[in-house]
């Protein structure tokens, strides 16, 4: 008799279910070194679904992918002064190689702007060696005092794009169109809304001009950062002299973007739609999104499963047969509920000889009975309307967890209670920005790209303000 894989429940300790979630579920694992961890196959599958839709979409924008060295010399980082200052507390460097003490010290790749933009001096000469359109699939390292799974490690996975453009429109333009990509896959894919906009000075990259953002409220009423997408502006241009001739003859230099999604969504996704029971995986991202799961097992059952699970998986749908002898029923059905999987398919001898089959849904506990004839369109409908039904549902919490405030009291009573997002008028002095995380530990979020000019007064200090910003207190 198998016991089966208990977690706390969200609702009472909900620190305390998210790592239950992530050991037990099989994501993810503790390293042996501080701070790190092992993703496991479960957990990578998903990495490898999210690296599958945004590949694709990079490149249909003629971004190529690339691979540049883990190791950066120290000399390089130190070129742009607000960049080495930005990672300085987070960076691990090697002094010895070889039994040897190094010439120069090495930084771990923390992101890789400056190993990148000292080899982008030598590739761009001409403007027709523009736009130069790179992403990498790697892994960087920042030294953090305090780490969660998934959220904030000491190693973690992701995407770095890193474009030059001839001016600084088209490199807007371009830091737009991620940024577009991003949204689209954070809420279609994810099942996440985000709220997308400008981060303020003392938030954005270090380094960069401007920094756009997708931010996502959690059910804690914390704000996530899902994703980020830098236009560098000419700084690190400047920094690593890379420079070309236009068609005049004329030296320039170049405009710049840098972007980048990590494996932190994955936590946000376990954050954002888990239950007392476990994981609710969006179907558009887990890596099954259907399970069939015999309530008797023997050949005849299996090979009707089989036949069925061929045409689901002819039709693009992601499926497994859990066929194992050793575990009870009601065992599988905890383990799958605790996986996230998005509907499991309930099938024995009687529902046989009825042609019937037995279609859970994950997200609301539904049962669904469907013909044989028709399990392929019932389990297609179902898959959408989960999707549907996870995001919208994530959507609703946000909008009723945003506070229109005008009152700095309001705002701090909000800040120590419920939480969410607050929108309210900031004089954009990082004075105020700075007294507001101090008293209340919410930091400015996003600047809506929408944004309209008003007349208002800071929540703060009452000084004149033009625009509502988005705060929170986050990750």
């Amino acid at each position: 008799m198998f016991e089966k894989k208990e977690i706390a429940k969200k609702s009472v300790n909900p620190d305390r279910w998210y790592t239950d979630v992530i050991l037990k579920s099989e994501l993810a694992d503790y390293s042996p070194v501080r701070g790190c961890m092992i993703i496991r196959p479960y957990g990578y599958e998903i990495w490898e679904n999210i690296q599958n839709y945004l590949d694709k979409k990079f490149k249909e924008l003629g971004v190529k992918n690339a691979y540049f060295p883990t190791f950066i010399p120290m000399s390089f980082l130190q070129r742009e002064k607000e960049h080495v200052e930005g990672f300085s507390p987070q960076l691990a460097v090697v002094t010895h190689g070889g039994g040897e003490k190094l010439s120069e010290p090495l930084a771990v790749r923390p992101t890789s702007e400056t190993i990148m933009y000292d080899t982008y001096a030598r590739w761009i000469q001409s403007w027709r060696d523009l736009p130069l359109l790179l992403n990498l699939w790697n892994n960087v390292v920042r030294w953090e005092k305090r780490t969660y799974l998934f959220l904030r490690t000491a190693e973690f996975l992701w995407q770095e794009g890193h474009t030059a453009h001839a001016t600084f429109d088209d490199a807007d333009t371009f830091a737009r169109k991620i940024l577009e990509i991003y949204t689209v896959f954070d809420e279609d894919v994810l099942a996440t809304p985000v709220l997308v906009g400008k981060k303020s000075e003392n938030e954005k990259f270090p380094g960069a001009a401007i920094t756009y953002s997708l931010e996502a409220l959690m059910p804690d009423g914390k704000a996530i950062q899902m994703g980020t997408s830098h236009h560098l502006g000419d700084n690190f241009a400047k920094a690593f002299k890379i420079k070309y001739l236009d068609k005049n003859g004329r030296e320039q230099f170049v405009w710049q973007t840098s972007w980048a999604e990590t494996t932190r969504v994955i936590g946000a996704i376990i954050m954002a739609h888990g239950d007392d029971q476990g994981l609710i995986l969006p179907p558009n991202i887990a890596p099954i999104q259907a399970v069939f799961v015999p309530i008797k097992l023997n050949e005849k059952v299996l090979n009707y499963c089989q036949k069925i699970s061929q045409e689901l998986v002819k039709s693009g749908i992601r499926v497994h047969i859990d066929s194992r002898e050793e575990k009870s029923v009601g065992w599988k059905f905890h383990e799958w509920e605790l996986k996230g999987i998005p509907i499991r398919i309930e099938i024995g001898e009687k529902e046989m000889e009825n042609d019937e089959l037995t279609l859970v849904r994950r997200d609301t506990g539904e049962k669904v009975k469907s013909q044989k004839s028709k399990v392929k369109s019932d389990t297609e409908r179902l898959l959408k309307e989960i999707q549907d039904n996870l995001f919208e549902r994530m959507k609703k919490f946000r909008d009723e967890n945003t506070h229109t405030v005008s009152s700095y009291e309001e705002f701090k009573k909000i800040m120590a209670t419920q939480k969410g997002y607050i929108y309210a008028f900031w004089c954009e002095d990082p004075v105020c920005e700075a007294k507001i995380k101090e008293e209340t530990k919410a930091t400015t979020r996003i600047l809506p790209l929408d944004a309209k000019e008003e007349k208002g007064e800071c929540v703060y200090c009452k000084k004149p303000a033009t625009h509502r910003w988005y705060f929170a207190q986050a990750y």
